[in-house]
């Protein structure tokens, strides 16, 4: 058993070292940008050690006592093939996983296992080849670690006096490489972080590592306070209150966000409202936001409303968007409540809110509406249906993710005549989804350029798509009662330093009756829109939610969470904190431009409570409505 513990020691640190080498080259111009060289493998080989220490400390210990029979050496054999395949399977999955999510695998590989069938099929269509390379450089590398890890001679007795001796020596080297470190507390992924890279500071991690570590993470929600630093709950909740403009004492003592909300432009007959999500559209497609010129209908449509010039994300994936603009609820380091037990009812969203005021609401999606728990969370929470696939009428293309962005407008569109034919006032939700890998959209529609199977032939036919609708929509009964906004749920592929703010800029547009057209240069936040567009439709509300409603002005501050690293711009300020370091402090100009400042103390507190409030008051359930009178 010792023998075959250090075959497999020295043999796994070589496979990491070697993976983590070609992993530094393939992405040297961003480890050579942060001087990483170094850090990254220095760091890796610490925490190579603490992965193998784990791996090797039950077989190790027990080698003194049970090593010279032959059953335990094949028992160990397997234990540590089982283990060599682990971290085979890792480091071979980790390349596309860069690609896609700019950091090793991490909980994101969880939350994919419970869409075995959409996840599959993306896989299937649109990285075939990669599948089949990766399958056939697993096995080869597997079938090489079990020619190394096979069973040999049973090790010689040891007498019985040096067998606690030798057993308390191998434990202690194991804990050792586990602790990693003779400092106070063991070592974390916080200790190898050096640079503002946040994928840079990933390497020095491996690809199993990162997953235990997700996994052990995910065994409870995490929370800002335990992050971020300590800040009185009152405190906290008395700047969030300050810095939404909310004055005097709150309205609820158990739910001190509630409060009056008193629409700029009240109507007899409020208007509805209809809320398009666009998956992964982010300002570097948009000439109009300086980016690549793919959304020609979108970039004519902001000619003909309130369109905002600096609207960020308040995250990198579709539930912390879908979190921010149906609900308002502020951006922390745990998953978006859509997928939190604690969210499942009794959580504020607008479809609550409108349900009060004799709304009818509605989700609609291309795609299974089970994932991401997205059915679960909004018909929980006061929404009246959801209309996903399934529900579609005659689609006319389905791709792995789900029917069309042109279907789903279509769906769209139907849904509100028959609401204008009835006459019942309604929120509609869409979300889209056919700009997503693997790429699959209608044919016919676009002009490809190059591959047609490409991000940037998406974004044109989802552009097209939006466009077709918008054209028709001036047309139907809906129109003049119905205020639109189209707004991205997140940029596409983030990544960069540590809170990479260009990343998280976003286009959004309200169009609808009354709605002057103009362009607007103050910074907003997702959590803004919600508010914003309650004033628009001619709504006095109560409501938790403390983003600004932005036709009273307000607004220049945005909130981004960036895995475990949190942003907060105000102005040009730019305030990001991360787990266990003093906050960093940045003079921002985009696109993308950071100038270290001075401390600003009083900014670096209303960062702090902007993280911590939503935090105390998810786990202490205070984000939603009072219980209506029977």
């Amino acid at each position: 058993m010792r023998r075959l513990t250090w075959r497999f020691w020295w043999t796994a640190l070589v496979l990491l070292t070697l993976a983590r080498l070609g992993f530094v080259a393939w992405q040297w111009p961003r480890v050579s940008a942060v001087n990483g060289l170094w850090p990254v493998m220095w760091g890796g080989l610490r925490f190579d050690l603490v992965i193998l220490g784990m791996m090797i400390a039950l077989p190790a210990g027990l080698s003194p006592w049970f090593g010279q029979f032959a059953l335990a050496e094949r028992l160990t054999v397997w234990w540590y093939r089982i283990c060599w395949f682990l971290l085979v399977f890792f480091e071979v999955l980790t390349p596309q996983f860069i690609i896609e999510y700019d950091s090793r695998p991490n909980r994101i590989f969880f939350q994919y296992l419970g869409h075995p069938r959409e996840v599959f099929g993306m896989i299937w269509e649109g990285y075939r080849g990669v599948l089949i390379g990766a399958l056939a450089l697993i096995g080869l590398l597997v079938w090489i670690g079990f020619r190394l890890l096979r069973p040999g001679r049973p090790d010689r007795a040891l007498r019985w006096w040096l067998r606690p001796i030798v057993c308390l020596a191998l434990v202690a080297f194991c804990v050792m490489s586990i602790r990693g470190t003779l400092d106070h507390r063991p070592i974390n992924a916080a200790t190898v972080a050096f640079g503002n890279d946040a994928m840079v500071n990933t390497l020095p991690l491996s690809g199993f590592w990162n997953v235990v570590n997700a996994a052990y993470m995910a065994t409870n929600e995490k929370s800002a306070f335990d992050l971020y630093g300590k800040m009185p709950v009152e405190e906290a909740t008395r700047l969030v209150r300050e810095a939404a403009g909310l004055e005097g004492a709150p309205m609820d003592a158990r739910l001190p966000s509630l409060h009056f909300q008193r629409s700029t432009s009240p109507r007899d007959k409020p208007l509805n409202l209809v809320i398009i999500i666009q998956e992964s559209l982010g300002a570097q497609y948009s000439a109009r936001l300086g980016g690549q010129g793919l959304t020609p209908a979108l970039d004519a449509l902001a000619d003909q409303g309130w369109w905002f010039e600096r609207a960020y994300a308040t995250g990198t994936r579709s539930v912390r968007g879908l979190e921010a603009i149906t609900t308002g609820f502020l951006p922390t380091p745990a998953d978006a409540v859509l997928i939190l037990p604690k969210a499942e009812t009794g959580f504020f969203t607008l479809g609550e809110l409108l349900g009060r005021h004799g709304y009818f609401s509605r989700f609609v999606y291309g795609g299974e509406a089970h994932f991401d728990n997205m059915r679960s969370f909004f018909l929980g929470n006061g929404f009246d249906e959801v209309v996903d696939r399934p529900k579609f009428v005659a689609p006319q293309f389905v791709g792995s993710w789900g029917a069309s962005d042109e279907d789903m407008f279509n769906q769209v569109d139907r849904l509100l005549r028959d609401d204008a034919r009835a006459g019942r006032r309604t929120l509609t939700v869409a979300f889209s989804v056919s700009n997503h890998s693997p790429w699959e959209y209608p044919p016919g529609r676009i002009e490809p350029q190059g591959d047609p199977a490409t991000v940037a032939n998406t974004v044109r036919y989802a552009d097209w798509a939006l466009g077709e609708f918008f054209r028709k929509a001036p047309e139907a009964p809906y129109w003049e009662n119905t205020v639109f906004l189209i707004v991205a749920d997140h940029d596409a592929r983030v990544s960069g330093s540590l809170v990479p703010v260009r990343h998280f800029h976003i286009p959004a547009l309200i169009l609808g009756p009354g709605i002057a057209p103009k362009s607007d240069r103050q910074i907003i936040s997702q959590v803004d829109l919600a508010p914003t567009l309650l004033s628009l439709i001619g709504l006095d509300t109560v409501h938790p939610m403390l983003g600004h409603d932005l036709t009273r002005g307000g607004g220049n501050r945005a909130m981004m969470q960036f895995g475990d690293n949190y942003g907060y711009l105000s102005g040009d300020r730019l305030v990001v904190l991360e787990p266990g370091k003093p906050p960093r402090n940045s003079r921002y100009v985009a696109p993308a431009e950071y100038t270290p400042v001075d401390p600003d103390p009083a900014l670096e507190r209303e960062a702090l409570a902007h993280v911590l409030w939503p935090s105390w008051a998810y786990a202490a359930e205070r984000y939603a409505l009072p219980p209506q009178p029977k």
